[in-house]
């Protein structure tokens, strides 16, 4: 990087690159829509992201707050806000959703206001657990994402008390069918190959058909898990792939097919063993196993405070995921190698635009 700089530094204006080299500007993701950005779209995600989880202040007025918000997002998006100092935003793009607290002040029997349940392996201090507001910033230029983080917490100002941040990022994607990629994680393996991909999927298994108020949003989950890199690593390459019921170079199931194959869960060896392994990732976390619909995930991977995993996961059914990781809990190759350090769950509000602002139909 040092010795890039310094031949840069040093080349005659005759030895200057061509401007027309220059990469193409990247697309920008509309804030504005019946959905929020950062969900669907872009595809693939962004490489960086960070999560900001907050409290409210006592008194603070919710929709008031969410209205600037989202005035701000559309200022940043868009270029023009000065506090971007010069950067290009790009694909950058910002979601917002309010915690169960929040919700059950609205109606308690809104989708959103339940609470996450615990769960086994969690190491998770008080404020830890839980938040009431989430901010979502990922962008394909990682600098954008803490001037953007900076600009929305001023905007919010003491109305909020911020809970815990995470930073990530994605490692290179790998196709899994047209249209479709995911990355792989720290274990190496691809990581959110299922999920509901097709716009009918999406209507069926992400997004809120209604009430009215939640119509257009989704339920976020967020898990922050740290990895037991070095012991995963002694594992043979055979174990690693039996733990996830994958391959670890194509993300092909062990069943076979192709990388978007569901894996076959009844094909077994000549001898009558599994070729997924019956405790293996693939098979206790399948939806049809399960009993649920599917999730769509938008994972990041971090390493500091050490190696970890942000687990994303949207949904329009807190089911889907609260029923999964109770059947992992049970017996899933993957869970001993994984500590969760931070939990929360949230309603990712409906889109918003000039004349619907940020959250106002459910904090009238």
């Amino acid at each position: 990087m040092t010795a890039v700089g310094l031949s840069a530094g040093c080349q005659s204006r005759s030895d200057r690159p061509d401007r027309s080299e220059a990469p193409a500007p990247t697309p920008s993701v509309s804030p504005t829509g019946r959905y929020q950005a950062g969900i669907t779209l872009p595809q693939p995600a962004q490489r960086s992201l960070l999560a900001v989880v907050a409290d409210l202040a006592d008194g603070v007025s919710v929709r008031r707050l969410l209205a600037e918000l989202g005035e701000a997002i559309r200022a940043l998006t868009t270029g023009t806000d000065a506090r971007l100092m010069g950067l290009e935003p790009g694909d950058l793009t910002v979601t917002v959703g309010v915690g169960p607290r929040l919700v059950r002040r609205v109606d308690p029997a809104l989708p959103g206001a339940e609470e996450l349940p615990r769960f086994s392996r969690e190491r998770i201090a008080p404020r830890a657990r839980g938040g009431d507001l989430l901010i979502q910033i990922c962008a394909g230029d990682a600098l954008v994402v803490p001037a953007v983080a900076a600009a929305l917490l001023e905007r919010a100002g003491d109305r909020i008390r911020e809970r815990w941040r995470q930073s990530g990022s994605r490692g290179a994607n790998v196709p899994v069918e047209r249209g479709v990629s995911a990355p792989r994680n720290l274990f190496g393996f691809v990581d959110g190959i299922v999920g509901p991909h097709t716009k009918a999927e999406q209507q069926r298994h992400l997004w809120l058909a209604g009430p009215a108020p939640v119509a257009g949003g989704t339920l976020a989950v967020l898990r922050r898990m740290e990895l037991d890199l070095p012991r995963f690593a002694r594992l043979s390459v055979a174990e690693q792939e039996a733990v996830f019921g994958r391959r670890r170079a194509t993300g092909v199931p062990l069943s076979g097919g192709t990388i978007a194959s569901g894996p076959d869960l009844g094909a077994k060896t000549p001898d009558g063993r599994y070729l997924v392994p019956a405790d293996a990732h693939a098979r206790r976390a399948h939806s049809a196993v399960v009993g649920v619909g599917l999730m769509l995930r938008r994972s990041y991977s971090f390493d500091q405070p050490a190696p970890g995993l942000l687990f994303i996961s949207f949904q329009n059914d807190i089911r889907t995921f609260t029923n999964t990781l109770t059947r992992m809990d049970a017996s899933d190759a993957l869970l001993p190698y994984t500590t969760t350090t931070a939990s929360a769950t949230f309603l990712i509000l409906p889109g918003f635009d000039a004349q619907h602002p940020l959250g106002s139909r459910l904090f009238r």
